[in-house]
């Protein structure tokens, strides 16, 4: 599987020394449609373009702003643009932006290039590919998997290797933990005898606090490249992590090694 380490302009050293399939997080959408960019150096060529739309306001004008993406990841010799698009409540997606993708496929599959969007806009369109997250915290992710395969075909998918890190407190009738950072984890696993949820393709641990039983449910780098290997038997090619998410397993997952 191909996996792509997703980083901002100021982790670019950090993220080079780990590997050359990179994804430059230094792009997003701006106000009157236009393309924000942070410095990147005048020389770098290759790689994925990652476009955020974080913040942004409506895209009024959907054509210009696709030709002005095409143009950079041209320029750049990018070869694809990620597009790091919100969802918004109640699953529900952004009309202005499933009008961007449909003017950028055309544009981008005339010079070879391949368009990467969020499973919620995957119907958008057919020749984008659809970024399937695999941070589950119920269900199966095999089965999670196979539904995705049969719904858009392998080649169609890239998993977003999300690193789970989440405390339930229990009961959680809304199944949203709190999201922990590794430092976090860390304290609370402490001592603690941890699990592995085949389902979920996770490791566990609970503990308890003011009289209140909590369960968290983490990745580590065994959990993410099971997660990868699960992918690339059902035929899924590529895959996505992320600094500074990762930057403590960068040894392991991309050399085998640490």
């Amino acid at each position: 599987m191909t996996l792509y380490l997703t980083a901002a302009p100021d982790r670019l050293a950090q993220a080079r020394a780990a590997t050359a399939q990179l994804a430059h997080a230094a792009y997003r959408i701006g106000p009157g449609s236009q393309l924000l960019a942070a410095p990147l150096p005048a020389a770098l060529r290759g790689g994925l373009m990652v476009v955020s739309d974080r913040q942004a306001p409506a895209v009024e004008q959907p054509e210009p702003l696709a030709r002005q993406l095409v143009r950079v990841c041209l320029r750049r010799g990018f070869s694809g643009v990620v597009l790091d698009l919100e969802e918004l409540p109640e699953g529900r997606w952004a009309e202005d932006r499933a009008a961007l993708i449909r003017q950028l496929v055309p544009l981008l599959t005339a010079y070879g290039r391949r368009l990467y969007v969020p499973e919620i806009y995957a119907a958008a369109s057919p020749e984008t590919v659809v970024l399937l997250c695999t941070a589950l915290s119920g269900g199966s992710l095999q089965g999670r998997l196979e539904e995705a395969c049969a719904a858009y075909g392998a080649q169609r998918l890239a998993l977003d290797l999300e690193r789970l890190m989440m405390d339930f407190p229990l009961p959680c009738p809304s199944g949203e933990g709190i999201r922990l950072s590794r430092e976090e984890l860390a304290i609370r696993m402490q001592g603690r005898s941890v699990f592995y949820a085949e389902d979920l393709c996770a490791r566990y641990f609970t503990y308890r606090r003011g009289g209140q039983t909590h369960f968290v449910l983490f990745d580590d780098a065994g959990t993410l490249k099971r997660k990868m290997e699960m992918g690339q038997v059902l035929g899924i090619r590529e895959g996505f992590v992320m600094l500074p998410e990762v930057e403590d397993l960068t040894g392991f997952l991309f050399t085998g090694e640490g």
